[in-house]
């Protein structure tokens, strides 16, 4: 009976000690989870919205006839394609979007409108892991729509320049929201005689303000 007491009490400290002992062990290590930085190379779409203002101007003979500030809201599509070396990203990037800058001069009685502009532009960036600044600059594309108050209209397709900058956020997985100016001159456009009652050339100039979100593949 003295053995099986002295037996008993040893296993019962046995147990107690297991606890104690497995407390004092070393808790297995985790390595933390590693996020991959976000990589900004390939094709992408997506659409884009803002506001333009500028300047026209209407001179015949040497002589200015009207200047003005158009102004408009725009709404379009955006596609391109990204290069990321390192931390640079190389692009370009096109879009096409409808145009409602307009602009009246009722002591010279004409207006200028817009109706549709485009831009075929190079950017470069430097990626932050997901935030992207860039600048871009390259060729602008609209019509000039010529309109003496009262009368007909004529308009014109011009080639012209732009350049400007902004920024661009990468979120959820594959999706970009950005926010970007664009300073545009389209040249000048001649409205005929027949149209304006004197041969007159017709300048825009505009600033662009808009936001897009892209998808990227």
């Amino acid at each position: 009976m003295k053995r099986f007491t002295l037996a008993a009490a040893g296993l019962l400290a046995a147990a107690m000690a297991v606890p104690a002992m497995a407390a004092d062990l070393p808790v297995p290590y985790k390595a933390p989870l590693y996020a991959a930085p976000f990589n900004w190379t390939g094709f992408y779409v997506g659409i884009n919205g803002g506001y333009a203002w500028g300047t026209s101007s209407w001179s015949a003979g040497g002589l200015t006839a009207g200047d003005f500030s158009p102004n408009g809201a725009m709404v379009g599509g955006t596609i391109g394609y990204n290069l990321q070396i390192s931390q640079l990203v190389f692009g370009v990037e096109g879009d096409l979007a409808y145009s409602w800058l307009k602009g009246t001069d009722s002591t010279a009685c004409c207006e200028t409108r817009n109706d549709w502009f485009a831009t075929v532009r190079g950017r470069l960036g430097y990626a932050i892991d997901r935030l992207m600044p860039y600048v871009t600059g390259g060729a602008a594309f609209g019509d000039i729509k010529m309109t003496p108050i009262g009368g007909t209209s004529e308009t014109a397709t011009n080639i012209g320049w732009t350049i400007g900058g902004g920024v661009e956020y990468a979120f959820m997985g594959a999706w970009s929201a950005k926010v970007e100016y664009l300073y545009a001159d389209l040249g000048s456009a001649t409205c005929s005689a027949a149209t304006c009652g004197v041969v007159t050339d017709v300048s825009l100039k505009t600033n662009i303000v808009r936001a897009g979100v892209d998808y990227h593949f």
